[in-house]
């Protein structure tokens, strides 16, 4: 998926087909797909995964993504978020406001939507650790809700991140002159709601060498700004990897070392 501007406002169906219906957690409700065999109270990690801004193509490849977690993490449920606005290549669509994606739809409401949809699933999962996965605009959401909404998750893997919000806008602006990337946003910085995350909560970075849509020094800074606040960090450049790494080994083994790191509920 190329990060374009031409077709900013048209959504083309040309993504694969979801591999599961759908599961809808109690209202107002996003919508969600579920993945991994185990049963609701046998549930020991509910994995969230959240898509990037997906400018030119319906999102869907986080459901693949999300099949491949069920089934590298054992005794866990995963489940694949559709954010606020969005439609998949399936025609579903979640409520509310896609935006522009220039960074612009990582605001505060939006985030509340995200955090309410994660809220229903871990009462649907009462024995269960929470881990959020977010691969870049995802990643920036994931990010704003650890800081905004303490304790909502236990974890969290940020791939590919925008992490540094004002540095990756004005590095996309000269990018791509075309797109409105100067423009004010209301979006929340993932490095200015640092601070509100417990410092118990654990993470992993993940960033390709050679990503050129939020390059490493976007997800090293931030990561830098976690170790500062105490919370253990496992930070990853992956050598000869772009910005479409979600499925990555390297993304699912530090998923894998992230859940068997957190401590079991009763």
């Amino acid at each position: 998926m190329r990060y374009s501007f031409l077709p900013l406002l048209l959504l083309a169906a040309c993504a694969p087909k979801p591999m599961s219906s759908g599961t809808a957690p109690a209202q107002p409700t996003l919508y969600t797909e579920s993945f991994g065999n185990t049963p609701r109270d046998a549930v020991r990690t509910l994995i969230v995964v959240l898509h990037g801004d997906a400018p030119t193509a319906p999102p869907s490849y986080q459901y693949a993504a999300a099949r491949t977690f069920a089934a590298a993490v054992p005794e866990s449920a995963v489940v694949a978020v559709l954010r606020p606005g969005y439609s998949d290549a399936a025609g579903h669509r979640s409520v509310g406001e896609r935006g522009l994606t220039t960074g612009d739809n990582y605001t505060a409401d939006r985030i509340a939507a995200v955090a309410q949809t994660i809220g229903a699933l871990r009462q649907r999962y009462p024995h269960a650790r929470t881990i959020l996965v977010g691969h870049s605009g995802g990643a920036a959401i994931a990010a704003d809700l650890a800081g905004t909404r303490g304790g909502l998750v236990d974890g969290l893997v940020l791939v590919g991140c925008p992490c540094m919000l004002d540095e990756w806008r004005a590095g996309m602006e000269k990018r791509m002159p075309e797109a409105p990337f100067e423009a004010p946003v209301t979006s929340l910085d993932p490095l200015k709601t640092v601070g509100g995350i417990p410092s118990d909560t654990r993470a992993a970075i993940i960033v390709g060498a050679k990503d050129e849509i939020a390059p490493p020094a976007l997800s090293r800074g931030y990561a830098e700004a976690l170790a500062l606040r105490g919370i253990a960090t496992d930070f990853r450049i992956v050598p000869g990897k772009g910005h479409e790494i979600l499925d990555d080994p390297e993304v699912i083994t530090a998923l894998q070392r992230l859940a068997a790191s957190l401590p079991r509920l009763p």
